[in-house]
């Protein structure tokens, strides 16, 4: 029976990659013998599936997109899993997920390079996220990755693909990619030719090896389910599905940079994943510059997650909590170079950065008297270096305005300092 909840989610990955929802689809049977597979053969949608066509852009650190083709999203019940790495001898047949419905997304031989290859992994994945139809846990197995790699002379025909069924995470991908395309051309240039197959990749030793040779399709004997009639959509739910879209990551990042001025790279940095796209709003919301939070969420607090190993759910520092310490930079509470210091804290207790700074008592100093005692401290102490200052070495003022920093703990306000040195130093 067709499980309408998939048949839904279907649709909605559909309108993420902006495919083409077709109204008619058909179920198939795709016979073919292997262990895995219990039946000896597979529903799947081959001539007329779910949804047809599609786009998707990746995205490149300098800020530049690419376009990538994508053929067909169809449904199908998955097979069972063969572990070939759980005795050294014999493979075992794992049939938990076997009857499970599925998604499969094929895109167009766009993809040039392992990295080009893992940009689209992980926007597809964002996406999929984004529009809750798969949670994108690649090594939990909910969702896998099948590489067909060929290779070619500039200018020449597509050579003959192998597949790389199965792999469990982007960066495996990324190396049975490499060390596929590295396999075929030493194969070409010794004289050889490739084989279509499908291989497996060991990532222990960062290798494919072949799994058995790649059918045709015409050797699968693809033929309508017998027990399932054509599927046909009503126009009313997929309208409904439509309007119900959330807002995804390409059309986010074009409003980060347009609302909040954002550089298309940060933009695209914070919208990679919905909760830090989320994560970040709260804390911009009603902020006169939205930098300064991008910057915050971006160095600091991605900084100290990686450093951790954690995501952005596992944060100890709350969305409201960062937003309460920009707040104290904004009102002049802290300088900066202390908000570090503060933040460092607040990711090792848990604690609000207010209660911080009273606690250690790291308020600003922004009293010009206090600020003017230690400038003439600093200038009194040392006068070689005022003569050097004023005898035209304008380099040096930086090194006054750290020590006038080092004489008050960092809690200067620098712009206040800068002002009150600059007269002082002039004479």
């Amino acid at each position: 029976m067709i499980n309408r909840h998939c048949v839904e989610q279907a649709i909605r990955t559909g309108f993420g990659i902006e495919g083409t929802i077709n109204r008619v689809s058909v179920f198939d049977r795709k016979n073919y013998f292997y262990a895995d597979l219990p039946a000896g053969y597979q529903i799947s949608q081959y001539s007329q599936p779910i949804v047809s066509g599609g786009r998707l852009a990746i995205d490149f650190a300098e800020g530049k997109t690419r376009e990538i083709g994508i053929t067909r999203l169809h449904m199908e019940q998955d097979a069972g899993k063969s572990l070939h790495d759980q005795h050294p001898a014999k493979t075992y047949v794992d049939l938990n997920r076997s009857g499970v419905a599925l998604m499969e997304i094929v895109s167009e031989p766009d993809l040039r390079s392992p990295e080009e290859a893992g940009a689209y992994l992980r926007k597809l994945r964002s996406i999929l996220r984004y529009l809750g139809t798969c949670d994108g846990n690649m090594e939990e197995g909910s969702m896998r990755c099948d590489a067909n790699v060929s290779v070619r002379k500039a200018g020449e025909a597509y050579g003959t693909r192998c597949e790389i069924k199965n792999v469990n995470s982007v960066r495996y991908v990324m190396q049975a990619i490499e060390y596929e395309a590295r396999r075929q051309v030493a194969l070409i240039e010794d004289g050889g030719t490739v084989r279509q197959e499908t291989r497996l990749f060991d990532p222990g030793r960062s290798e494919t090896r072949p799994m058995r040779s790649k059918e045709h399709a015409h050797d699968y004997r693809y033929f309508p389910d017998p027990d399932l009639l054509p599927l046909v959509l009503d126009d009313k739910r997929i309208e409904e599905i439509r309007t119900a879209m959330p807002e995804l990551p390409d059309a986010k990042k074009e409003r980060f940079v347009r609302d909040y001025k954002l550089s298309p790279y940060d933009a695209g940095v914070l919208v990679a994943e919905k909760e830090s796209a989320a994560f970040f709003e709260t804390v911009v919301n009603g902020r006169k510059d939205p930098k300064l939070a991008a910057n915050w969420v971006i160095v600091e607090l991605f900084g100290a997650l990686n450093r951790e190993g954690k995501d952005i759910a596992q944060s100890p520092v709350s969305a409201k909590a960062l937003a309460g310490l920009l707040d104290l930079i904004e009102n002049n509470t802290v300088s900066g170079r202390i908000a570090k210091d503060v933040f460092a804290l607040m990711v090792e207790t848990g604690k609000d950065a207010a209660a911080i700074v009273e606690e250690k008592g790291l308020k600003q100093v922004t009293d010009t008297g206090a600020i003017e005692a230690a400038i003439d401290k600093v200038i009194a102490d040392n006068a070689a270096k005022v003569a050097e200052y004023r005898s035209g070495k304008q380099a040096l003022f930086g090194w006054f305005v750290g020590q006038v920093m080092k004489a008050t703990q960092g809690k200067a306000n620098p712009a206040m300092a800068n002002e009150i040195l600059k007269k002082k130093l002039a004479g």
